[in-house]
């Protein structure tokens, strides 16, 4: 994501050099791309993606927002708030020998996953360090059979998934085609830029009730003394609208709108937007909580039933309930049946375990009440494992 931004003149030749520099100090000169968003300084020591950056970047066609998430197992939290958000998602594959192998023994499997079950639909497959290995066709199309097998087997549809092979370090096929005559003798399709441009938009929901979760909330100056972003899953609003937020049950209003720190009137379902608000105590808001309309409020439940598959072994049990960026404690309390591919109820005993790859509906109860409604997605984690994910019903 760094080369691209910095191929398309997002980040200018300054600050990468000046990124160079202090990555080289650090013993980590291949580093410097990665910090265009990696900006915290554990960030860069551990030389992982902890939180979710945020970035933005226009082609002739339209606008981007990149979440770029983190990709390592300590912080799978972060990467369900980034995916929860997101229209598509590219998913980022080393191609060097050995690295493919263990990532598909770990992450690379329970991030599809995860992004399958979070609603995203179209998947563009990153093969990166493909130069590491000269090109190599042979290993560019074993790495698509098998991550194809399993997207497939993932309830992932042929065609919303595209590979590309490509070098982040050196810029090939990511915003300009590459030159490397190993790669030209046998790719001729688009660069990761021009198959970002072919994807479809998604329908968004803007004939349905407002809804809106907070990512951020900063205190602005004088002029806006509280701040929230965040996307807007749902809806529409204006400036002047009132609104609620949940769980606290507080009203507001909106003050003034911005998207990409220029103010406008107005906003619709799949925009990422900064609301000004006034009216409201800042204790009463928190990162997670849900903004809708007060005619017609998201509810705070405390109890759920939900339709999840399982990623390891179910069971009235205790689960920690991740929606975004909000995750609560709570427990499993019953299993009301397995369901077959077409989600009908398969007959026969109610389950006492529902085994890894198995669909459930299962009712969930929480610790303490938070905004949910039907068709909402959830994660369910044991101990820093995923065990579930699925839909509110």
């Amino acid at each position: 994501m760094g080369r691209l931004l910095y191929d398309l003149n997002v980040v200018d030749q300054r600050t990468i050099e000046r990124y160079r520099k202090d990555a080289e100090k650090m013993g980590k000169s291949s580093f410097a791309l990665a910090w265009v968003l990696d900006q915290g300084t554990e960030e860069r020591s551990r030389g992982v993606t902890i939180d979710i950056a945020m970035n933005k970047f226009s082609t002739s066609k339209t606008k981007f927002t990149i979440l770029d998430a983190p990709g390592h197992k300590d912080f799978v939290p972060n990467m369900i708030a980034g995916a929860a958000q997101a229209d598509f998602a590219v998913l980022v594959i080393d191609a060097s020998t050995g690295s493919f192998e263990s990532g598909l023994q770990g992450q690379t499997k329970e991030h599809a996953l995860l992004v399958r079950s979070m609603g995203v639909q179209r998947l563009i497959i990153a093969v990166n360090k493909l130069d590491t290995v000269n090109w190599s066709q042979e290993r560019f199309d074993e790495i698509s059979q098998q991550i194809s097998a399993f997207l497939l087997a993932a309830n992932f549809q042929r065609k919303n998934i595209a590979f590309i092979p490509c070098s982040g370090l050196n810029g090939d096929n990511i915003v300009r085609p590459s030159t490397e005559a190993e790669l030209t003798s046998w790719y001729k399709g688009p660069t990761l830029v021009e198959e970002l441009d072919n994807s479809e938009p998604i329908t968004r929901a803007l004939t349905k009730p407002l809804r809106l979760t907070i990512a951020d909330i900063f205190r602005g100056g004088v002029q806006n003394p509280l701040s929230i972003s965040g996307r807007l899953d749902a809806g529409s609003l204006q400036t002047g609208d009132a609104l609620l937020a949940q769980p606290a049950g507080e009203k507001c209003f909106v003050k003034s709108i911005d998207i990409d720190e220029e103010p406008v009137p107005w906003a619709v379902a799949g925009q990422n937007i900064t609301l000004h608000l006034s009216d409201i105590d800042p204790i009463h808001l928190k990162i997670g909580d849900v903004l809708s309309s007060p005619s017609n409020p998201i509810q705070n439940v405390k109890e759920f039933t939900a339709k999840v598959l399982a990623f390891g072994f179910l069971m009235p049990m205790k689960v920690d309930v991740h929606r975004g960026r909000v995750h609560i404690p709570g427990r499993i309390t019953k299993l009301v049946g397995v369901l077959d591919g077409k989600g009908v109820g398969v007959k026969g005993k109610k389950p006492r375990i529902v085994r890894p790859g198995q669909v459930a509906r299962v009712v969930v109860e929480l610790d303490g009440e938070v905004p949910l409604e039907e068709g909402m997605r959830i994660v369910l984690r044991d101990e820093g494992e995923t065990v579930g994910s699925g839909v509110v019903e």
